[in-house]
C-alpha cells in the first residue's frame, strides 16, 4: 500500500471547515494533520512569516498583502467566513460623529493592524458608499501587521504605549474605532436594515504553500472538492438545527440559506465582483502598491471551479 502524504493544516473548528477538523469529512488520497489554534490570527502570522503550515485558513487581506510582497503562498477560491462590515465602524453614543463624512480630518482607531480584513472592508465602505476621503483621516493602530515586510503609510501610526483603542474612543481622543467590542456607550455609526447577500463580504480564504502545489499540482482540485463536501455537511447541520451554540456567522448563513441563497459560494466566478472590490480597496488604502488581477491570486486549474 502506498503511504498517503500528510499535510500540516490550520482550520477553524467551526462552520464549513468543522467537518474536516473533526474528521467526519476526510480527503480520499491524502491526509490532513490539524494544528489546533484557539484563535486564528496567530496562525495567519506564522504562515506568512515562517511558512509554518502547508495549508492555512487566512484573512483575505493578509493574503493579498503577503502575495504583493512575494510571500510564496497561493490561495484556493474557498471562502469559509464572511461578514457584514458596515456595523464595524463604532462611535461614542454621545459623541459628535453623526455621519460618515464627519470622520474626515479626525483620528480613527483600528484594533490590531491596518491590514486587518474588517478594517479594509470598513474603510472601503466609508470611501465607496459614503464618499469619505480616507487620506484625510489619521489611523491609529493597536498592533503590528501579520506580514513583516509591510510598511505602514504615513497617515497610519501606532497607539501610544499603555493606551487602548477603546479607552481613547471613550475619552474623545478618537472620533471612531473599528474592530473593538460594542457597549452601552459605543454604537455603530452605520446601521443598515435588511442586509443582503451582496453585503456579505469575504473575510477568510484558504492559503497553501506554493511549494506544496508545485510538488503535487492535482492537490488544488482535490482540496476544493474536500472543502465543498465539508461545506455541504455544515449546511445540512444548519438547516437541521444541529449546530451547538450557533454564533453570528451561523445565524447569518442560515438566514441566507432559508432565503434560497448560498451564503458561502466557493469558486472564482461567483466571487469575482467582491474580490475585485477587495483588491481595489487594498490598492486605494496602500496595502498593495499596484493593481493585482484577481485571476493571478489563484492557481490556473482552480479558476473554472465552483462549489
Amino acid at each position: 500500500m502506498v503511504k498517503r502524504t500528510t499535510y500540516k493544516a490550520v482550520l477553524a473548528d467551526r462552520g464549513p471547515t468543522a467537518a474536516l477538523v473533526r474528521g467526519t469529512i476526510a480527503p480520499r488520497d491524502f491526509a490532513l494533520d490539524f494544528i489546533p489554534f484557539p484563535s486564528l490570527p496567530p496562525a495567519f502570522r506564522r504562515m506568512v512569516r515562517d511558512l509554518e503550515f502547508d495549508i492555512c485558513e487566512m484573512a483575505i487581506s493578509t493574503y493579498v498583502c503577503a502575495r504583493a510582497l512575494g510571500v510564496p503562498i497561493v490561495a484556493l477560491p474557498v471562502f469559509p467566513v464572511r461578514g457584514f462590515h458596515e456595523g464595524a465602524i463604532l462611535v461614542r453614543r454621545d459623541g459628535d460623529i453623526k455621519a460618515p463624512k464627519d470622520l474626515e480630518g479626525r483620528k480613527v482607531g483600528l484594533e490590531r493592524g491596518y491590514t486587518v480584513t474588517t478594517g479594509v472592508w470598513a474603510r472601503g465602505i466609508l470611501s465607496a458608499e459614503h464618499g469619505v476621503d480616507l487620506s484625510t483621516i489619521d489611523w491609529i493602530v493597536s498592533g503590528d501587521e501579520h506580514v513583516a515586510q509591510y510598511t505602514l503609510p504615513p497617515h497610519v501610526r501606532p497607539i501610544e504605549p499603555g493606551k487602548t483603542i477603546t479607552e481613547r474612543l471613550l475619552c474623545g481622543e478618537l472620533a471612531a474605532a473599528i474592530g473593538i467590542p460594542r457597549g452601552p456607550d459605543i454604537v455603530p455609526l452605520i446601521v443598515r436594515e435588511g442586509q443582503a447577500a451582496g453585503d456579505y463580504r469575504i473575510n477568510h480564504l484558504i492559503a497553501v504553500r506554493s511549494e506544496v502545489l508545485a510538488e503535487r499540482p492535482a492537490l488544488a482540485l482535490e482540496l476544493l472538492e474536500t472543502f465543498a463536501a465539508a461545506k455541504q455537511a455544515y449546511f445540512a447541520a444548519l438547516q437541521a438545527g444541529a449546530i451547538e451554540a450557533p454564533d453570528a456567522n451561523d445565524r447569518n448563513n442560515l438566514r441566507l440559506l432559508q432565503g434560497g441563497v448560498d451564503p458561502l459560494p466557493y469558486g472564482l466566478a461567483p466571487n469575482r465582483a467582491v474580490l475585485d472590490d477587495l483588491v481595489g480597496h487594498a490598492l486605494e488604502q496602500r496595502i498593495i502598491d499596484k493593481a493585482m488581477p484577481v485571476d493571478t491570486l489563484f492557481p490556473p486549474e482552480t479558476r473554472a471551479w465552483t462549489g
